[in-house]
């Protein structure tokens, strides 16, 4: 990675080193070496402090995932948070200009199985000590924080006293760990939400056959029930809340009205829905933002072939206006700014290019390049990707992502299909792709198929996922594999599958269910046995909305038998060469569902790859790992579905 704040700086229009985008090439790039598309960056997810001095930035140290704290100015060394042992570091914040807040899972034993716990740490960088923000006694999630104070002094946090609770809101000193309740479980509640202040206003949760919600206005005054919607109805809920201090008025996503989310005022108090604000007419509106009063709209963002972001606020729409005259022709984000605006970190990226930050001084008319992620890949020799839609047998409309390879005729073409993870609520858009852009460097199209159940496009696509694991969900990958082919693009007779996640079980099971189609099928943590991720999940989501029907969303009808679409249970069905890889410490898909799966293929006598990878979770840390995966699949894929046939 290079890093080189403050070398190159211009006027904000134009921007010295902004990448010019890249003429079609008139032959077939050279072969970039695996190396390059594995260097995973030494610096990443970068967010400015608030009062834009320092930046925070995920990073590397001897194989393992640390924090940094650097200061822009040059004038201190930089700060290194360790993560312990047997951690994913999840996610992390600034809690004012002095402190760090950071998200760690493990997985634990639970019962005859496992579970994922979460945990949340304090970090003081004045005394370069850490804190464990929680109690000795609690559930598997500890890092719900509800609100942050501004100056970074206390936090609100929503956790279980033991795995048999609901959920009480606690408030927590950030220097010395310790915490009061203020806000006890309620019988139902699962989910609080505080205002912009920190009071804890609303909670959401079942009782029965139906929801409950609860509402108050002040500190003061006791929570009463406000809605008893069916627990049928998900409808009269809402998503993404914001309140606000000492009012009723506030706003919500919601796709009651349209069955896609669109961003409504909204009464608290009375539950009334107010007037329409913002909404897309094909795709769900997926967050927005306000001033800290909440007295103004900040943006609201969504997604169509790529993510955009919509600025309701005028100065914060010509900030963005300047970004894009300075860095034309490609996705720009301002990712992270100072509370005064003065700094701004922007970062900068296409589908053939993994991107870049600037730090941007608006009232200096300066961006600076601050950071390249991947140096070692040029633009002009990757492919771009186009965005694409076909027709699933059954009518459905299905969007995409299609990626040919650069410098070859779009005829009779190697696939691989690559689905996603998740499934439900992700989706594929265009944008840079390691794997995707290593494949189609090896001679490979690519197509990533948003199969039904993909997030985004409305509440009546996402319902056509439910129950489908297996079944309408792969058909619409079989579906994509013969729009292409009976355009000439490629060629049927060669495709393989390849995914990682719900990907990987999608790859799995596809080579077992259509062995006609595939030649062979790649899974990197994938699942194998669905009734036992399941519980898997069940066991730490128990309290989460979003998951509260998942195992409807997978298994639909209540009597059909998840065995039968699960690769694990069919693999004496298994006909054509499969890779299968997963990282031990994997809190998402534990390391087991591989294990399970190589387990059953010996049994029954199957070919097959398998490669572990200890120190790794539900992705890779370590670009050796990376690039000993990346080769792994380009020489699997070339014995079984070479480019030249």
């Amino acid at each position: 990675m290079t890093q080189t704040a403050g070398a190159q700086t211009a006027p904000a229009s134009p921007v010295a080193g902004a990448p010019a985008g890249s003429a079609p090439a008139a032959s077939i790039p050279p072969k970039i070496p695996t190396a390059a598309f594995a260097a995973i960056p030494s610096m990443s997810g970068f967010k400015l402090s608030p009062d834009g001095k320092r930046v925070l930035v995920r990073g590397e140290v001897d194989g393992r995932p640390r924090l940094a704290v650097v200061d822009l100015m040059g004038k201190a060394e930089p700060i290194v948070m360790s993560v312990p042992l047997k951690h994913e570091l999840s996610s992390y914040r600034w809690a004012g200009d002095g402190r760090v807040l950071i998200s760690l899972a493990r997985t634990i034993p639970w019962g005859e199985d496992e579970a994922q716990a979460t945990r949340l740490l304090s970090y003081d960088l004045t005394t370069r000590k850490d804190t464990f923000i929680g109690r000795k006694s609690q559930g598997l999630e500890g890092d719900d924080i509800l609100y942050v104070d501004p100056e970074g002094g206390w936090i609100l946090l929503s956790i279980q006293k033991t795995i048999y609770d609901y959920p009480s809101v606690f408030r927590f000193d950030l220097a010395t760990g310790e915490g009061q309740e203020v806000t006890p479980q309620r019988e139902g509640i699962y989910e609080w939400y505080a205002d912009n202040k920190g009071v804890v206003r609303m909670g959401v949760g079942f009782y029965g056959q139906n929801y409950h919600v609860v509402y108050r206005r002040t500190a003061e005054e006791k929570f009463r029930l406000i809605a008893r919607p069916k627990l049928s109805d998900e409808g009269a809920l809402f998503d993404m809340v914001r309140i606000y201090q000492d009012s009723d008025e506030g706003y919500v996503l919601s796709n009651e009205e349209t069955g896609r989310y669109a961003l409504y005022k909204f009464n608290l108090a009375t539950r009334e829905r107010g007037e329409k604000v913002f909404d897309h007419p094909v795709n769900d509106i997926e967050d927005f933002d306000t001033t800290p009063d909440g007295k103004q709209l900040l943006y609201a963002t969504y997604t169509d072939d790529r993510a955009r972001i919509h600025y309701f606020d005028e100065t914060y729409a010509k900030l963005q206006a300047e970004v894009d005259a300075a860095l034309k022709g490609r996705e720009n984000w301002m990712t992270s700014r100072s509370r005064d605006l003065g700094m701004i970190l922007v970062w900068t990226g296409a589908s053939n290019d993994p991107g870049r930050y600037y730090l941007f001084q608006p009232n200096a008319s300066i961006m600076s390049r601050f950071v390249i992620s991947q140096p070692g890949l040029k633009p002009a020799e990757l492919a771009t990707s186009s965005a694409i839609t076909y027709t699933a047998r059954d009518g459905t409309e299905i969007h995409g992502v299609l990626t040919l390879p650069k410098g070859r005729t779009a005829k009779g073409l190697p696939l691989v299909i690559l689905p996603h993870g998740g499934p439900f609520g992700v989706r594929d858009v265009l944008g840079f792709d390691t794997e995707v852009q290593f494949l189609a460097n090896r001679g490979y199209a690519v197509l990533q198929p948003n199969f039904r159940g993909s997030g985004g496009y409305g509440k009546a696509f996402s319902d056509k996922g439910f129950g489908q694991w297996g079944r309408a969900m792969q058909d619409d990958l079989d579906d994509g594999m013969d729009w292409l082919a009976k355009a000439g693009t490629i060629d049927p007779k060669r495709v393989c599958i390849v995914g990682s996640s719900y990907g990987g079980y999608a790859a799995l099971w596809g080579a077992i269910r259509n062995p006609e189609r595939y030649r062979c099928a790649a899974s990197f943590a994938g699942v194998s046995d669905l009734r036992k991720q399941l519980g898997y999940q069940l066991d730490f989501f128990i309290s989460r909305k979003y998951q509260k029907n998942w195992r409807d969303k997978v298994r639909g009808a209540a009597d059909f038998d998840l065995a039968s679409v699960s690769p694990v249970q069919q693999a004496a069905r298994l006909q054509v060469p499969v890779l299968i890889a997963h990282g031990e410490e994997d809190t998402t898909v534990p390391f087991k569902q591989s294990k399970w799966m190589v387990d059953a293929l010996t049994r029954a006598g199957k070919p097959f790859e398998f490669h572990a990878y200890p120190g790794e979770g539900h992705g890779f840390d370590k670009s050796e790992n990376l690039a000993d995966w990346l080769n792994r699949l380009e020489a699997f894929l070339t014995r079984y579905n070479p480019v030249a046939p």
